[in-house]
C-alpha cells in the first residue's frame, strides 16, 4: 500500500511543479517577445530606437491599449466582446455630431451612450444566459448599422470645438502626446482599483471558477455586466483619441482595431478561458502589436495582410497559453 501511495502522489507533485513552471513561462514570454521584436526591428531600422520613433510608437498604440484594456475586463470573466471596435467607431460619429453644438456635454453624452451600449451587452449576456460571443457578434452588426445610418456612410468633421479634445494629440510632455500619458494614468488607476476593490478581484475569481464564486456570495451576473460596461467606457475613450487624431468621426474609423485589441490581450498573457491576466499584461501585449505593426511596415508588408498576421498571432498565443486542464472538452 505504501508503494502505491508514493506512485500516486509523485505525479501530482510533478504536475504541480509543471503547472508552476508553465505559469512562469507564460508570464515571462510576452516581455521576452517584446524585447526580441524591438531588437529585430532596430537591427533592420537603426532609427527605430530614436526618440521621435518611440514617441510615434507610443502614440499610435494608445487606441489599441484603450480597446484592449476594456476587452481585458470581459476576457477575465471568461467572455469576449466583439463589438468593442464598432462601439468606438460609433463613438467617433456621436462625438463629431455633438461636440460643436453641445461642447463638453456632447463628450460626456457620447461616453454615457457608448458605456450604456456596453452595459446592455452585459445585461443580455448575463441575465438572458446567452454566450457573450453571440451577443456581441449581433451587437457588432447592430451598432455598425447605426453608425452608418447616423453618418450617412460618410466622415463627419469636427469644427470649432475641436480644441476640447485636440490637446490629447496636439499637446506634448517629454516629447510624447498627452493622450499617451492620460492612458498610462488610466492603467495605473485600473491597477489600483482591481487590487483594492472586491469586485476587481472577483473578475479573476469568476473566470477561474464561476460556480465557486457564486457559492461564495459574489454576484457574478452584476460583475459580468460591469465588465462589459467597462469595455464600453474604454471604447468611448478610444473614440475620443481617434477623433482627436483624425479631426473627425467615421463609421468605420476603429473597425480594423478589433483583432489587434484582442491579440494584445491574448499575446500579453491573459487566458482566453478567463481568470488570468491584468492591465499590465495587456499594455505589454499592445506594445508588442505596435512594434509588430512598425516591423511589418518596414518590411513592406501591405496593410491588407496585417489582419492575417493578427489572426494567426491570436491562434498561436491561445495554443501556447491555454490551460487545457481547466477545459475538459475543447469545442
Amino acid at each position: 500500500m505504501a508503494q502505491t501511495e508514493v506512485e500516486v502522489a509523485t505525479p501530482d507533485r510533478r504536475t504541480g511543479r509543471g503547472a508552476v513552471s508553465r505559469g512562469r513561462l507564460v508570464t515571462a514570454l510576452p516581455m521576452v517577445m517584446l524585447i526580441a521584436l524591438v531588437l529585430a526591428v532596430s537591427v533592420r531600422e537603426p532609427t527605430f530606437l530614436s526618440g521621435p520613433s518611440l514617441s510615434t510608437l507610443a502614440e499610435s498604440s494608445v487606441p489599441i491599449i484603450l480597446l484592449a484594456l476594456g476587452q481585458t475586463f470581459v476576457i477575465l470573466t471568461g467572455g469576449i466582446d466583439l463589438s468593442v471596435a464598432v462601439l468606438a467607431s460609433l463613438g467617433t460619429i456621436l462625438l463629431a455630431s455633438w461636440i460643436d453644438t453641445m461642447g463638453v456635454a456632447g463628450i460626456l453624452l457620447m461616453i454615457a451612450c457608448i458605456t450604456g451600449a456596453g452595459l446592455l451587452n452585459g445585461v443580455i449576456s448575463a441575465y438572458a444566459q446567452i454566450p457573450s460571443f453571440v451577443v456581441t457578434l449581433g451587437a457588432m452588426g447592430l451598432w455598425s448599422g447605426v453608425a452608418l445610418g447616423l453618418s450617412g456612410a460618410s466622415t463627419i468633421s469636427i469644427g470649432e470645438n475641436y480644441p476640447l479634445i485636440g490637446w490629447l494629440t496636439g499637446s506634448r510632455f517629454a516629447g510624447v502626446a498627452l493622450g499617451f500619458w492620460a492612458t498610462m494614468l488610466g492603467v495605473v488607476l485600473v491597477l489600483v482599483l482591481m487590487a483594492f476593490l472586491a469586485r476587481g478581484k472577483s473578475l479573476h475569481t469568476i473566470g477561474l471558477a464561476e460556480r465557486a464564486a457564486l457559492m461564495s456570495g459574489i454576484r457574478t451576473r452584476r460583475v459580468r455586466v460591469l465588465a462589459f460596461g467597462a469595455s464600453g467606457f474604454f471604447a468611448a475613450m478610444a473614440a475620443i483619441v481617434l477623433s482627436s487624431s483624425q479631426y473627425s468621426g467615421s463609421p468605420t474609423l476603429a473597425d480594423a482595431l478589433l483583432l489587434p485589441a484582442i491579440a494584445a490581450v491574448i499575446v500579453g498573457g491573459s487566458a482566453i478561458t478567463g481568470g488570468i491576466g491584468g492591465p499590465l499584461r495587456t499594455v505589454v501585449g499592445a506594445l508588442i502589436i505596435g512594434v509588430l505593426r512598425v516591423g511589418m511596415s518596414i518590411l513592406g508588408v501591405p496593410p491588407a495582410y496585417e489582419q492575417i498576421v493578427y489572426g494567426a498571432l491570436i491562434v498561436v498565443a491561445v495554443a501556447l497559453s491555454m490551460d487545457r486542464s481547466r477545459v475538459r472538452v475543447v469545442k
